[in-house]
């Protein structure tokens, strides 16, 4: 894969925004190639949305989407049982973490040693990276738990797949492409990953930072580690010059996780709307599952597609449009202001949980309704 070599004026979420709701537009006049879209199925989204929320935090109390849920799975606090945090040694997990989380594959499992718990997709890949965090196996003394660059920098496959349990009888897919993002990250930061943490400290102004600023940090300081440039695509629908759509999915998943080790350093994040939803696929298979949107032509439910194919590029693009479009028609039925329930809320109390429940549903293997060839860097 041969992904574009972004300018910078794409290394933004209002970026993002724009060129999803381009092609939103072609959607809406019935030009968005491979797509239709009925948003009078969209209040209906919305109602499942707002009854999964109710289902999972009953008092409304939904947590920001992040990477921290899944390392309190089992209902075991993963990361509240070390007996010493910071915020360095926070950043240090999360972006090791989220580099890492790209799609597991629908047959990889991980027995959690200490628990006896066993995990798939997203969760084990969290509880996985985590235990190699707190072993030392990102630490250049082999034992602390801390990811430091020169142990980064020379991870391998072989590395990972001992981590995380992999093997022929346990396939993950992309172990190599992950553990070159690994040693790649170890080749563009200094020191350690978590010294991120001081660069944006050092950008609050009275004591907060807007979140768009994590962001853009992490695009312009993390950009190298992406082996063919980050995560934007060309789509033929695109009329500005450059012709690319910008996601940024992993880095804003990682933009959303890193706002509580902020927050608990003293310093407040401020417009957490700024960042855009994330186009995954639980986010995509609520809208595709429930007919929000549908394919032109149904064998394309059957086939495997490249993430960079016009197809996966306008799907990822409607679900960013659509995430901002359900978002308020959720906080009405909750009875909740933009305020107190940002996006990243609906995402994890309600968009991301219902996704899933559909494809548990729908799909014996609880899969994606797209099948998408994966290099372990993108979903």
């Amino acid at each position: 894969m041969n992904r574009p070599r972004p300018s910078l004026d794409l290394l933004t979420p209002e970026a993002v925004r724009e060129r999803c709701g381009a092609l939103f537009a072609h959607a809406q006049q019935g030009r968005l190639e491979g797509w239709q879209l009925d948003l009078d199925r969209l209040p209906a989204t919305a109602d499942l949305v707002a009854q999964v929320v109710r289902e999972n935090y009953p008092d409304l109390a939904v947590p920001f989407h992040a990477r921290w849920r899944h390392f309190a799975v089992g209902g075991v606090d993963r990361w509240a049982a070390l007996p010493a945090r910071d915020p360095r040694m926070a950043f240090d997990l999360a972006i090791t973490s989220v580099l890492l989380d790209a799609g597991a594959g629908m047959g990889w499992r991980y027995r959690e040693a200490e628990t006896g718990q066993v995990f798939a997709r997203s969760e084990g890949l969290a509880v996985a990276s985590f235990r190699m965090f707190t072993g030392g196996a990102f630490a250049a003394d082999g034992r602390s738990p801390r990811a430091d660059a020169a142990r980064l920098a020379t991870l391998t496959e072989a590395d990972l797949a001992a981590g995380f349990q992999a093997g022929p009888d346990n396939p993950l897919i992309g172990l190599e492409g992950r553990a070159a993002l690994l040693r790649r990250l170890g080749e563009a930061v200094p020191g350690r990953p978590g010294a991120l943490f001081d660069h944006l400290a050092a950008q609050a102004e009275g004591g907060t930072l807007p979140a768009r600023a994590i962001l853009i940090a992490l695009l312009h300081h993390l950009g190298p580690v992406w082996p063919n440039g980050p995560d934007i695509w060309p789509h033929p629908g695109i009329t500005a010059p450059d012709g690319f759509v910008p996601f940024h999915k992993l880095s804003q998943w990682l933009a959303y996780s890193l706002i509580e080790p902020i927050e608990e350093s003293g310093i407040r994040v401020t417009d957490i709307d700024a960042l855009t939803g994330l186009p995954e696929y639980r986010n995509g298979g609520l809208f595709l599952d429930l007919g929000v949107i549908r394919l032109m032509d149904p064998a394309d439910a059957g086939r495997e597609h490249a993430p960079g194919s016009p197809l996966i590029v306008g799907w990822r693009a409607l679900t960013v449009a659509l995430l901002d479009r359900i978002a308020p028609l959720v906080r009405k039925r909750l009875g909740v202001t933009a305020e107190a329930f940002p996006l990243a809320r609906v995402l994890e109390g309600g968009t991301w949980w219902a996704g899933r429940r559909l494809a548990a549903e729908r799909r014996a293997d609880g899969g994606p309704p797209l099948r998408i060839a994966s290099d372990g860097t993108l979903f």
